[in-house]
């Protein structure tokens, strides 16, 4: 069939289409940004000055990534950012998002009247348009995995980046005055329309929207890394995965460590094979300890210690298995931003069917038998 095309005057155009068959979506490969090229970054960022800013940063880019900025994954980004013992940043304000993993030497994170110690594995969150300053007080690098959403905001062109000196935020103090003002939207009743639930809203219910606590959280290694053991002795029939996840209850339902990602420590044991599976959200591992393979989209591949792996593109069936060690490893994925957008789908086995998590009852494991 012909798909008629017609351009206006003003260059917009109309597309015809009427029967046209679904876009076949584009796979970005699975690929390994291995151990040794990142320590040699590592050491390339400490030789250069340090920038304005402070901030010594490498965006990993994929091959097939064709957005305005470096992306690992489509809509994520992944920074090797390195502080010289005594350097400190300057503080920014974003509307994007990140999840963070100490992965040499220590550092002072700050935010507000809020400051911790970040040790190597340690994890911590950074809501968006939060002001945070990293500064090395050891006396090896500081270096850390920054993973944000930032390339999903570029590309959508309202990535927000701005001095702290130069924006106007409420304080807590306002934020407290607030809740004990009676709001504008109370005059703005809502007006149901028909039986099934659908209403009309004012204007203020747009633009006051209810409020969680969404704040910086910090989990320390030495406090995750006794419960992983748990995860690590489990039988290898248990059907679920050996992880836990890093819950920040900002994201409520979403099940996330910041509002568009989920991190994950995962400890499996030796010879743990995962059922070939798929789901919608993008996965990236970070191999912290021991080594393993993965087959994706049919395409077999490698990893081990130190290798940050772009593990599971969107919708591509994979699995992956341990070795005679096993491995522990912290996985990003995109899970609650999918959530959020309604288009979670998640594929347990290739014989299960296709659910949309978050909409329909979820996967259910063997949990309470192997735990029994």
């Amino acid at each position: 069939m012909e798909h008629k095309e017609t351009t206006l005057d003003n260059k917009i155009k109309l597309v015809d289409v009427s029967g046209r068959p679904a876009r076949e979506q584009t796979f970005w490969p699975t690929v390994v940004l291995p151990r040794a090229a990142i320590e040699s970054e590592i050491e390339r960022l400490a030789s250069i000055p340090a920038p304005a800013d402070g901030l010594r940063a490498a965006s990993v880019d994929h091959p097939s990534n064709t957005g305005p900025i470096p992306a690992y994954a489509p809509g994520i980004d992944v920074q090797i950012v390195v502080l010289k013992p005594g350097e400190q940043t300057e503080p920014m304000l974003r509307n994007s998002s990140c999840v963070d993993m100490c992965i040499r030497g220590k550092g002072l994170v700050t935010t507000g009247a809020k400051t911790f110690q970040a040790e190597r594995f340690d994890v911590w969150n950074t809501p968006s348009m939060t002001p945070v300053v990293y500064r090395n007080d050891g006396s090896d690098l500081f270096v850390r995995l920054c993973y944000s959403n930032a390339p999903l905001l570029e590309r959508l062109d309202v990535h927000y980046v701005g001095q702290v000196a130069n924006a106007t935020r409420p304080g807590s103090q306002d934020a407290a005055l607030a809740a004990s003002q009676r709001r504008a939207r109370d005059a703005a009743t809502p007006i149901p329309i028909g039986e099934d639930g659908a209403q009309m809203l004012g204007y203020e219910w747009l633009v006051d929207i209810d409020t969680v606590d969404s704040r910086m959280l910090h989990w320390p290694w030495k406090d995750v890394s006794p419960h992983l053991e748990t995860v690590y002795g489990m039988d290898l029939a248990y059907t679920g995965r050996h992880l836990y996840v890093l819950y920040n209850p900002a994201t409520e339902r979403r099940i996330g460590t910041s509002h568009s990602f989920f991190a994950t420590i995962a400890k499996l044991p030796p010879g743990k094979v995962d059922q070939p599976h798929r789901h919608t959200s993008a996965a990236i591992n970070y191999i912290m300890w021991g080594n393993g393979k993965s087959v994706v989209n049919g395409e077999k591949i490698q990893w081990q210690e130190g290798d940050l792996h772009f593990s599971a593109p969107g919708w591509s069936v994979h699995n992956h298995a341990s070795r005679d060690q096993g491995f522990v490893a912290l996985t990003i994925q995109d899970h609650p931003l999918h959530i959020a957008m309604e288009s979670l789908l998640w594929q347990e086995t290739l014989k299960s069917p296709i659910l949309k998590l978050g909409s329909e009852q979820g996967i259910q494991t063997n949990l309470s038998r192997v735990a029994a």
